[in-house]
């Protein structure tokens, strides 16, 4: 392809981003078809008067957007493209989209592959905040939510309040669950693109959400102790990621705390090089580990995200993040455009939660009730290799060789229980192989059922392979 040119004269945007946009209109006019080659980046930047480097990132962008592939030596080439317009030779969504987990989970299954709040008793409660709600605040209801009340905020100060950390109430974003949470944070404070920093083995909703929207997303290793800041600053330096994603106490789904030092020195890389971090703390706040959030440590440049779901009810959907005031409309802005907006009666309910100090006794219920099934765990699970801890719904399995991580899901699943092999945590394509599984014990109704799925996880462990024929 020589004669082709791509007309910047409009759009909006940076550059790269303009030129991506200007290639996908030209490929969806047919005037680019399946096969083309497109200019090399160096040819097509002297000739739109831009650098290499912008030329590549409007490459990667497409390559994102499924429309085109590329290889080192060969160049970049227009995919061909399905009737409907989706590209031939990609799936559905994106590759960060994919997910190991089952869409709609067959019934007469042990749920193990969830973590959201045990079922204390804790509907009544809501039952009332409901009714209360809707008999005091009918118009609310009845309309869209334009202005947020003060509580709303001094609830998020309230609930993610931890150690020497007391967020502001100017400080509070109000969200639909720390997930849209961290999202709005994204949409707000990066453009498509940019690249977000995740660990190989995170949440990594997070990291598909953010492939999704056109982010990047970057790769750092981890060791025994969380995020390798030796590894963090090297790509920081190679890659200029604008975010690092990271879940400090308790990460799901390793259940590694990062010690005191190790956060200082993320801090202190994320500042030299000014990259944002959001801090999920949605574990850590059902802990009492004392460590300093990163939020104390660098101020800064630190958006901390929680919510309800792990700890009074996932149903809510009740999350706050607090951030750096400057930074504070853009992310509330965000959350609405990218959710439709915050349905009153919800954020009502969750703030009242809190404020009455409902959320906290549920808290403290659902921690008990968590600590009564993780002692089975360790009960049933003696003499097997895991990480389990107190307040925490969720174990990390090593699995014994043979068992590979996907088989191990697989040969659960043949056995009436979900779990989640590591891929469902891998943030991106990473050739990090851990041999592990992760399951939770908060969603049985019973302890009892809690003990059921325990013993089919040791019975895997005990009879290896040889009790799991993969071609039954």
């Amino acid at each position: 392809m020589t004669t082709w040119l791509p007309d910047l004269s409009t759009g909006t945007g940076p550059l790269y981003q303009r030129l991506a946009d200007r290639i996908e209109a030209d490929i969806d006019r047919g005037v680019l078809g399946a096969g083309v080659k497109l200019p090399p980046q160096r040819d097509l930047a002297y000739d739109i008067g831009a650098t290499v480097g912008t030329v590549g990132r409007a490459y990667q962008l497409l390559r994102e957007r499924g429309l085109v592939s590329g290889e080192v030596g060969r160049g970049t080439y227009v995919l061909k493209r399905h009737s409907d317009g989706a590209p031939a030779d990609a799936i559905t969504l994106s590759s960060y989209a994919e997910s190991t987990k089952l869409t709609e989970p067959p019934s007469g299954k042990l749920r193990f592959d969830t973590t959201a709040a045990p079922d204390t008793g804790q509907g009544v409660a809501i039952a009332d905040l409901l009714t209360k709600t809707a008999q005091e605040h009918p118009y609310e209801i009845a309309s869209y939510t334009r202005d947020f009340p003060q509580r709303w905020y001094e609830a998020g100060s309230l609930w993610l309040a931890r150690n020497n950390f007391r967020p502001a109430p100017d400080t509070i974003v109000p969200t639909l669950g720390t997930h849209p949470a961290v999202m709005a944070a994204i949409a707000a404070l990066t453009v498509p693109g940019d690249s977000i920093a995740f660990e190989h083995l995170t949440y990594s909703q997070i990291s598909r959400s953010a492939g999704l929207v056109g982010r990047r997303v970057v790769l750092v290793d981890s060791d025994s102790g969380g995020l390798d800041p030796q590894d963090f600053e090297r790509v920081c330096a190679q890659k200029h990621p604008k975010m690092l994603f990271l879940m400090p106490t308790v990460q799901n789904p390793t259940l590694v705390t990062i010690d005191t030092d190790r956060r200082r020195e993320i801090a202190r890389i994320a500042r030299e090089y000014n990259v944002l971090l959001i801090e999920d703390d949605l574990y850590g706040g059902l802990t009492n580990d004392p460590t300093p959030l990163l939020a104390e440590l660098a101020p800064e440049r630190t958006i901390v995200a929680g919510g309800l779901s792990k700890s009074v009810a996932a149903g809510v959907r009740g999350g706050w993040l607090s951030c750096p005031p400057a930074y504070r409309h853009r992310i509330q802005v965000a959350h609405k455009m990218l959710t439709g907006g915050m349905p009153f009666l919800l954020a009502e309910v969750g703030a009242q939660l809190v404020l009455s100090g409902q959320a906290h006794d549920i808290r403290n219920k659902s921690i008990g009730e968590i600590n009564a099934r993780i002692a089975i765990v360790r009960e049933k699970l003696a003499g097997f290799t895991f990480k389990a801890h107190d307040n925490v719904p969720f174990v990390w399995l090593t699995l014994p060789d043979p068992w590979l991580s996907g088989t191990f899901k697989k040969a659960s699943f043949e056995n009436d229980l979900l779990l989640d092999d590591e891929d469902e945590f891998k943030a991106g394509r990473s050739e990090q192989v851990l041999h592990g599984a992760r399951f939770g014990i908060s969603a049985p109704g019973q302890r009892a059922e809690v003990a059921r799925g325990v013993e089919i996880i040791r019975r895997l462990l005990e009879e290896g392979r040889v009790g799991y024929d993969s071609f039954g």
